[in-house]
């Protein structure tokens, strides 16, 4: 099917807009962005005049589907405690398609998410990459293993202390991480000599995907406040030599230069919450700005459901009020957490060969009386704002003969 989405306001992020544009779509692809597409004579048109279209955001950490709202303990999945070194766990096992917060996430332009584990374990598990509309998580699915969730800090010293076991420190935290990839690099070491001999070798899933870390296969997302957090993540990084991303960075902006000087990116935020411990005092607006001017790249993010995902474009609006540039701003909703995480061949972007993830907005996105209006994931439309009922409308996902 060829859908053609004309007469908009077109911005790629990672390129210049074009007023009056046409987005082709075939086979849940972009195959052609600008001023003078030819449009098939068999295409569905979208008149998109007086729209913004633009990519679909993607939030880069968030906990859509294995923090379940309103459902209590039974939709609690996004923690498994039982040990701290839990590289083998994967987010995928645990993701409710449908959970109200994948509906939010279309309201919001979301079309993408990063889902984490939770940050009560130094090592919490495995990320996956999905679209906020499917049927099944294996319809949702686009990257499989993302990277691997880590946390220094409050919550695992508070979580690991409470059960009178190590780490009850931030020194029991850092050495936990340290013994994990040292028993990973020997484990490494001994697998690939067994398989040099022909000599069978126990599979252990733990070290499996710490070694991916360590080979550069893995992203490892660092669950990081203070800013003396985030220098023990940049030691750490640099000792074991895997691919670091900062995320929440809440002081990243009392290390920007540190930062910028050893080209760690940081997922920010969230940004709307209360200083709800000790580690969040120092959280400010402004963080956004001062890291984008000291040149570190930044994305933003609500961590759903600390805050809601439909408020990450508010969150984009704010940063912009207190000094981050309009550009940057919505790179840091598309473009840049797609970059700093290696989906950028898939998503962040209106580019020919990307998944064909559009919305179409009201007006400018940052502009809060704005909305978005109609929402494509892989070339589908799966949202529309009824503006009767003053509510979105979300395609059906569930299964009919």
């Amino acid at each position: 099917m060829t859908t053609a989405i004309t007469n908009g306001y077109v911005v790629p992020v990672d390129g210049d807009p074009v007023d009056g544009g046409t987005v082709l779509i075939s086979d849940g692809k972009i195959t052609a962005v600008g001023a003078d597409v030819p449009v098939p004579a068999d295409a569905e048109v979208v008149d998109a005049a007086g729209a913004w279209v633009l990519p679909g955001f993607l939030d880069a950490h968030a906990h859509l589907g294995v923090s379940e709202e309103g459902e209590g303990w039974s939709g609690e999945d996004v923690n498994e405690m039982t040990d701290p070194n839990g590289a083998r766990f994967r987010a995928i096992d645990g993701i409710d398609p449908y959970e109200v917060g994948f509906d939010d996430a279309l309201a919001g332009g979301v079309t993408s998410v990063v889902v984490k584990p939770g940050s009560g374990n130094p090592i919490g598990g495995q990320t996956v990459g999905v679209k906020t509309w499917g049927r099944t998580v294996l319809d949702m699915l686009f990257a499989e293993s993302v990277s691997v969730k880590s946390a220094l800090g409050e919550n695992p010293k508070r979580v690991w202390g409470e059960k009178d076991r190590t780490p009850a420190t931030r020194l029991g935290v850092a050495a936990t991480l340290r013994e994990a990839f040292t028993k990973a690099r020997n484990y490494a070491a001994q697998r690939d000599h067994a398989r040099a001999e022909g000599k069978p070798f126990d599979v252990d899933l733990t070290l499996e995907a710490l070694t991916r870390v360590l080979d550069g296969e893995l992203y490892w997302d660092q669950h990081t406040h203070r800013a003396d957090d985030i220098v023990t993540a940049v030691r750490l990084a640099e000792e074991f030599g895997y691919r670091l991303v900062v995320n929440h960075g809440t002081e990243g902006h009392l290390v920007a230069d540190f930062l910028a000087e050893h080209d760690v990116p940081v997922i920010l935020g969230p940004l709307f919450t209360t200083r709800s411990k000790v580690e969040v005092r120092n959280r400010t607006l402004r963080s956004a700005g001062v890291l984008a001017r000291a040149g570190v790249p930044i994305a933003l993010t609500t961590d759903h459901p600390v805050i809601p995902i439909d408020f990450l474009v508010y969150e984009a609006a704010l940063a912009v009020k207190y000094g981050l540039d309009r550009e940057t701003a919505l790179r840091a909703l598309t473009v840049n957490p797609a970059r700093m995480l290696g989906l950028d061949d898939r998503v962040g972007a209106l580019r020919p060969g990307l998944d064909a993830d559009v919305v179409l907005w009201s007006g400018y996105p940052l502009d809060v009386m704005n909305h978005a209006d109609r929402v494509f994931v892989r070339g589908r439309e799966v949202y529309r704002f009824d503006a009767d009922r003053g509510e979105g409308v979300v395609a059906d996902r569930r299964y009919r003969e």
